[in-house]
Formats: C-alpha cells, sequence, structure tokens
C-alpha cells in the first residue's frame, strides 16, 4: 500500500492523521506545503482548500475526519471506533464537534497570536521539511500571510476575544467527555485523536498552562501526542482576555 500525506507543518488535523497511521501500523511519504499557498494546491489536488489530504494507491481523500475512516476500513485492527451502537454514535458526536467545532478555534487563535508575535511563527517550524524562514524575512512576511490565513479562517479580533474566553467551556466539556468514557480508555479512538490534536497546540502556548493545569483533557494530549511543534512564550495572548483558570 503506497501512501502519501499532504500537510502544513505545525497542523493539528495533519498530527490527527500521523496518528492514525502510526496506529495503524502504515509507514506513508510526506508532501509538505507551506501556508498559506497550501490553499491553492490542495484545491488543484484534492477540491478542497485545507489540509490533510491523502492518497492510499492512488485514492484521494481529503479531511482529518474521511481520512480516519477509511484507514479504519482498510485496516481494522486496532479499530478506531467501538463495536457499540451507543458507544459508536457518542464517539462519532464528540469527533465531529473536535473537527467543526474545536479545530476551527484553534486557527482563530492561532494565527491572531502569530499576526501581533511575527517572531513566534518561527517556532512553529520544528520538524517542518522545508527550508527555515529567518526571522527578520518573518516579520516581513507575516502580515500578508496572517491576513490570508485569518481571512479564511474567519478569524477577528473580536472571535479571538470570544474563544480565547471560552476555552476553559470547552475543555469541560471534553472533561465530561472523558470522565463518561466517551474518550481517554485503553485504545485511542477518533475523538480522542481530532480533539487531542487540538488541545495539544493549545498547549504549546504557555499563557493557557493554569487553564489546563490539572485537567484529564490535558493528559489525554500529552498521552497521544507527547511532543508537538511550537512554543509561545508568557505574553503572546494579551493578559486582558486570560480567563480564570477556575
Amino acid at each position: 500500500m503506497k501512501i502519501r500525506l499532504f500537510v502544513v507543518g505545525g497542523s493539528h488535523p495533519c498530527a490527527t492523521v500521523k496518528k492514525a497511521l502510526e496506529i495503524k501500523g502504515l509507514p506513508y511519504s510526506v508532501i509538505e506545503f507551506p501556508p498559506p499557498m497550501h490553499m491553492a494546491a490542495m484545491k488543484i489536488l484534492f477540491g478542497e482548500r485545507t489540509v490533510p489530504g491523502i492518497q492510499i494507491d492512488g485514492e484521494k481523500i481529503s479531511g482529518s475526519r474521511e481520512i480516519l475512516e477509511r484507514l479504519d476500513q482498510l485496516v481494522p485492527s486496532p479499530p478506531l471506533l467501538p463495536d457499540g451502537a451507543t458507544e459508536r454514535a457518542a464517539v462519532i458526536e464528540a469527533e465531529a464537534w473536535g473537527d467543526e467545532v474545536l479545530q476551527p478555534l484553534v486557527r482563530r487563535v492561532l494565527w491572531p497570536s502569530f499576526k501581533a508575535n511575527p517572531a513566534v511563527m518561527a517556532n512553529y517550524s520544528v520538524g517542518s521539511k522545508l527550508p527555515p524562514v529567518p526571522v527578520p524575512v518573518l516579520k516581513l512576511i507575516a502580515p500578508g500571510v496572517t491576513a490570508i490565513e485569518m481571512r479564511a479562517n474567519r478569524a477577528s479580533d473580536e472571535t479571538y476575544a470570544d474563544d480565547i474566553r471560552t476555552l476553559p467551556i470547552l475543555l469541560d466539556k471534553i472533561d465530561r467527555w472523558i470522565a463518561s468514557g466517551v474518550m481517554g480508555g485503553a485504545i485511542l479512538n477518533v475523538a480522542d485523536l481530532q480533539i487531542a490534536a487540538s488541545l495539544r497546540l493549545l498547549m504549546t502556548f504557555a499563557d493557557f498552562s493554569e487553564i489546563f493545569a490539572g485537567r484529564p483533557c490535558a493528559e489525554l494530549a500529552l498521552r497521544c501526542f507527547p511532543e508537538a511543534p511550537g512554543f509561545a512564550p508568557v505574553g503572546t495572548i494579551p493578559a486582558a482576555l486570560l480567563p480564570s483558570p477556575t
């Protein structure tokens, strides 16, 4: 089976698919695009502007949920979904929320943060296959790159503040899923992979350390993704926007 994975460095849905491929024991090669150039390339190759995309013996699939579903069909063991109908429905619901709600929120936090702190972008190229961009160059191109990404992801100053302030509510929801057994079991499922990748990227922001401290969802994110590219130091997020850890 020949597998080619199309990614952007540091992307959380791309990390989700990489982890699933690891769980399934499937070797693959990586084709990496720089943002925002990936939008045009992915549109041409897959008909969608977003990563990840995958080619499996020529078959093209885009989107992390769709890719995980196909991988489970091709390699049923270990399964990424539970057997029971009720349990399966709950996991699929959580996965959809992770894809449709949490994943876009992370982008809406990431790109405004890079807009205000362009030098931090360099920290998120760790592990990239592309040549590193010097910080002075990053500072020059950051306004254009962040403007394109913010527009594509519907990010603004208003969404930035709202998303950051509602983070504890979202983390409470994930912790309830873990407490009920929907997530965090002995065998990782699609909801674990989908949600943990987004959480792990948020956890690279030092400003969020108190919000995540002691939470089961933080433990799950570290279990799924012990390493994560990038680091945003304290002060990247305006202190006035940070919610109370409680």
